[in-house]
């Protein structure tokens, strides 16, 4: 690990995490905060891709970023389908679904309320 990814606080890592996803395209970004919710990290973002291919390329680009840009390993599941890639980057959980996948799982509303639901898309 080098000494930035150290120091990397969880809403830098999450400012990083949006600024990839946007720049690969990625669609409807919703960030959650997981604070007095969960313990398993601070935030939690969604995103989406308009294929299987597109999805499994942000999820591995957002993988190799935080890898060579902040020394961050991250633990990656599901790139060989691209129907929904989860992203674990420790502080910050990442899932990329194609629309129809992310449609039907609707984690949004498992962790927000619809006033932060609407205050929560980038």
């Amino acid at each position: 690990m080098t000494a930035e990814s150290q120091t990397l606080t969880s809403e830098e890592l999450l400012e990083h995490i949006i600024t990839s996803l946007e720049d690969d395209k990625a669609e409807d970004i919703v960030k959650i905060s997981l604070r007095g919710k969960s313990e398993m990290a601070d935030f939690m973002v969604i995103a989406s891709g308009r294929s299987s291919r597109q999805v499994a390329a942000i999820a591995e680009h957002l993988v190799d970023t935080l890898k060579q840009d902040h020394g961050r390993l991250s633990k990656i599941e599901g790139k060989e389908t691209g129907d929904w890639v989860l992203i674990d980057t420790g502080d910050v959980i990442v899932h990329v679904f194609r629309p129809e996948v992310r449609e039907f799982y609707q984690l949004e509303k498992m962790w927000l309320t619809p006033a932060e639901a609407a205050a929560a898309r980038s």
